[in-house]
């Protein structure tokens, strides 16, 4: 009995033993498979990361060509992939679009000009001597290329169609430039050079207009402001090449284009003007920058002689065409260290020598807390003019029919109400003019005259 109860016992702890063997492999054998998974789990994730960080560079990068989808939620998913619509960009620079409206509610006193005056878009504001209210203004779309190399050469272009209140379409740059940034530059096309005359906020006055051309209307005084080689013509284009050496700036402009076209139906001291060959205006700019303080000294000269002009009675060329003007202007810009309460002043003088007149105009405008105010005044002295022949549109209203002197004073102001319903593009002006001109002709009596005038601007940037 004692032999059988010591091998029933020493069974029993064998069979424990291998029990507990058997237990504790389990144990290790579901550690190991605990083990495996989590090491699968922290692969996955790594892999995981390193495919958000290669979508993020890949992101950053810009390819050679780029391609936008253009897709609406609702067509998301009918349409097949392959036939959703497309914008493709030529992947050789960047491509900015923008614009902005520009609509104004004029009032003047009485239409008739003191000045080659183009107040609004209409071309007819001059004729009458009625008082005129008036809706006008335009709708800009711009496009404007640029591309950047590592080594500073730039190269880009910029295109501005207008479209205005009357329907028709129009065009304020077209232009192509290269060169190297903050060294050398040279632009192509129909663009505005240096402002030798700038006016600050303006916002009603806008004597001789922003073109080359329809600058001086025969039978009124002329207001010059440099602007007759600054270019932007309707007859021609321009060449321009400029230099940066520290705080100085250099530019020449060279104006290729039908002389004419400066004289609105092309009349000039009561003589009809013909064409013979087009002019080559030469506008070199000298200018100079250090902080809030810049100035400039410019002369432009048309280098073309018997380029245009008229036959007297005997059959006599007279040339018209030798025009040559000296500028200089300064700015103080206070708004640059402090755009709250800075101010910007501006003080401009022009002098033009031309074939039987001479001109002389000098303003000064300031700008302070969205307050403008500015006046100008210009001297024209006339030597000879063709009352016999003067035969210019003018509703009876011309002022310059005879030789003589005549001072025009033109006061000019603007509010501007910024960001219009909270909206940082939108921005109201309001603006207003006084002008009165003294004759001293050299025959008949002397006069005078005033006229005036409002405006609201609305100015929406998009």
């Amino acid at each position: 009995m004692k032999i059988k109860y010591i091998a029933m016992a020493i069974a029993g702890l064998c069979c424990a033993q291998a029990l507990a063997t058997n237990t504790s492999s389990g144990i290790e054998q579901k550690l190991a498979e605990l083990e495996s998974r989590l090491a699968s789990a922290e692969q996955r994730a790594a892999n995981a990361e390193a495919q958000i960080q290669a979508l993020q560079q890949q992101s950053v990068k810009t390819p050679p060509s780029a391609t936008v989808s253009v897709q609406s939620e609702q067509t998301a998913a009918a349409a097949p992939q392959d036939v959703l619509p497309k914008l493709t960009l030529s992947g050789y620079g960047d491509l900015k679009i923008y614009g902005d409206v520009e609509f104004n509610m004029d009032a003047a006193s009485r239409t008739g000009s003191l000045t080659s005056l183009h107040p609004t878009a209409n071309s007819d504001w001059a004729s009458g001597g009625n008082e005129r209210w008036d809706i006008n203004g335009r709708i800009l779309l711009g496009f404007d290329g640029y591309r950047r190399m590592d080594n500073g050469y730039f190269a880009g272009f910029s295109a501005q169609p207008l479209a205005d209140m009357t329907g028709s379409m129009n065009l304020d740059d077209a232009v192509f430039f290269f060169g190297q940034e903050n060294d050398w530059k040279v632009k192509v096309g129909r663009f505005e050079a240096w402002d030798m005359f700038p006016l600050n906020q303006d916002t009603f006055v806008e004597y001789s207009g922003n073109t080359a051309n329809d600058l001086y209307s025969d039978g009124y005084g002329y207001i010059y402001m440099m602007k007759e080689g600054r270019g932007r013509s309707d007859s021609g284009g321009s060449f321009l090449m400029s230099k940066t050496l520290g705080n100085w700036y250099f530019e020449v402009n060279t104006l290729l284009e039908d002389g004419s076209a400066l004289f609105v139906d092309k009349q000039y001291h009561g003589a009809e003007l013909v064409n013979d060959k087009n002019v080559a205006y030469v506008r070199p700019v000298i200018a100079w920058q250090n902080g809030r303080f810049s100035t400039a000294i410019a002369m432009e000269s048309n280098l073309v002689n018997n380029a245009y002009g008229y036959r007297d009675s005997n059959g006599r060329w007279v040339d018209q065409s030798d025009r040559t003007g000296y500028g200089w202007t300064m700015t103080w810009n206070g708004q640059q260290t402090d755009p709250q309460d800075g101010v910007v002043v501006n003080l401009s003088t022009a002098y033009l020598d031309a074939v039987d007149e001479t001109d002389f105009t000098t303003g000064v405008n300031a700008l302070w807390h969205n307050v403008e105010l500015g006046y100008i005044y210009a001297h024209n002295n006339i030597d000879r003019f063709d009352s016999a022949t003067f035969d210019a549109d003018c509703g009876g209203d011309c002022w310059v029919t005879d030789p003589g002197s005549y001072d025009i004073h033109t006061i000019h102001a603007s509010y501007l109400f910024p960001n219009v319903m909270n909206m940082k593009n939108f921005n109201i002006y309001l603006g207003a003019y006084a002008s009165w001109v003294e004759s001293d002709p050299k025959e008949g009596n002397g006069s005078e005259d005033s006229r005036y005038g409002g405006r609201v601007r609305f100015k929406y940037y998009f």
